[in-house]
């Protein structure tokens, strides 16, 4: 997939760019930190380099 920026939740450089024209900032940092406190974050299984 091109521009994949996170194998978790699958944002990509599209998706950061329109959260930022939507937001004013992107939040999809903060998104993946609470997804990643909450335990979803599957890195180790979809990230080929298992990060």
């Amino acid at each position: 997939m091109e521009g994949l920026i996170c194998y978790c939740f699958g944002y990509t450089t599209s998706d950061i760019e329109q959260d930022v024209a939507v937001n004013g900032k992107s939040v999809i940092m903060e998104r993946i930190i609470s997804e990643k406190i909450a335990g979803g974050c599957q890195c180790a299984a979809k990230n080929p380099k298992g990060r």
